[in-house]
């Protein structure tokens, strides 16, 4: 046991081999098992697959962080309330597993989401409490009593949550975006003796590596991640990032930490704010997010979730190299970026789609 625990804290990346052992030997059960009680999606107006595809590929994630992380909690004090964020996450991993197979309201399941926010952030007490200077804010449990401070944090849990389900629909998307945060996250807390929540960030990327190589290199034995495991993901991600932010060795944490999820979270805020112009509903689920958008391309999947997760890794090294300018300056240039992306990406596929009617109006007056 000594052996072990002297192995972890020196090598804390170790317990990514463990992680993704468990979970390789569990995903052939979840296969089977979905296959059999049917529990897969069929091709609809809005997914961009093709075939029956088991969506429960969250069970696997979860269970395999789960069995890692009660295992090497036997070594560590992971420094939050253990099984107060267990619970959450349990809360969670079921809101995502039955909106999979019932599939919940959006006021239902934003309703599932609240209830795993308060057991992680009233009761366990992981929550943001300084704002690093932001509209020159920083400590907030003096403001209003914490009500400031417990506002943002469900805010920032919500949005997070919701930024990676969005995310996910294409093969390995929300599951590479979230390796890339988690190795990050797990680098940064190595290098600053954190090795703790190291071991969990390291826990969760071997956790998601099984699934990824069965959603993006699977052919008879694909599986989606379904709501299940990625509200999984974002409620993880949060816990991580909310102690990256109250480490406090960092001003600009709170532009970091938007950094690690650019991607996520500017294309749910776009998203949101396009329904919101058109008068439909925030949540109406629809076809126009940016992998969407490149699909349209005639772009694959996979080279869609590469192209994506580079992007992403321009806003993590651009908030990490400028991290000695100010959070709203990080913040604020890295939000033009985004939208001069957009911009760029919607010249492209409008050309695309005017090139694709010309050439189908010539095709009908040859015919």
């Amino acid at each position: 046991m000594d052996y072990i625990s002297i192995l972890i804290h020196k090598y804390p990346f170790s317990v990514i081999f463990f992680s993704f052992f468990v979970g390789w030997y569990i995903m052939p059960y979840i296969l089977k098992i979905s296959k059999k009680k049917n529990m897969i999606v069929h091709p609809n107006h809005r997914t961009s697959h093709e075939g029956n595809i088991p969506n429960v590929g969250g069970i696997c994630t979860v269970s395999a962080f789960l069995i890692t992380f009660l295992i090497s909690n036997l070594f560590f004090d992971f420094k939050i309330s253990t099984y107060l964020f267990l619970a959450g996450l349990y809360i969670i991993f079921l809101v995502g597993f039955f909106d999979d197979i019932l599939e919940f309201t959006p006021m239902q399941k934003i309703n599932g989401e609240l209830l795993a926010a308060f057991i992680l952030i009233v009761l366990a007490n992981v929550r943001f409490t300084n704002l690093y200077g932001i509209f020159g804010i920083y400590e907030l449990n003096g403001l209003w009593g914490g009500i400031l401070s417990y506002g943002i944090s469900f805010f920032a849990f919500l949005l997070i949550l919701n930024a990676i389900n969005l995310i996910d629909g294409v093969d390995g998307l929300a599951t590479g975006i979230g390796i890339e945060a988690c190795l990050f996250l797990a680098l940064y807390f190595q290098m600053t003796g954190n090795i703790c929540e190291s071991v969990i960030a390291y826990l969760t990327i071997g956790s998601l590596a099984i699934f990824f190589i069965y959603n993006v290199f699977g052919n008879k034995s694909k599986i989606f991640m379904g709501d299940s495991g990625s509200l999984a993901i974002g409620y993880v991600i949060y816990m991580l990032i909310c102690r990256f932010c109250e480490e406090g060795t960092s001003i600009a944490a709170p532009a970091i930490s938007i950094g690690i999820l650019a991607v996520p979270l500017f294309d749910v805020v776009r998203v949101i704010i396009t329904r919101l112009k058109q008068h439909r509903p925030p949540f109406e689920a629809d076809r126009n997010h940016v992998h969407h958008l490149l699909l349209s391309l005639g772009m694959k999947h996979r080279n869609v979730t590469f192209v994506l997760i580079a992007v992403n890794t321009t806003f993590i090294l651009f908030s990490v190299i400028f991290r000695h300018w100010s959070n709203l300056l990080i913040i604020g240039t890295s939000a033009a970026m985004a939208i001069c992306y957009t911009m760029f990406l919607w010249r492209i596929v409008v050309k695309h789609q005017n090139k694709q009617t010309i050439n189908s109006d010539k095709n009908e007056k040859q015919d």
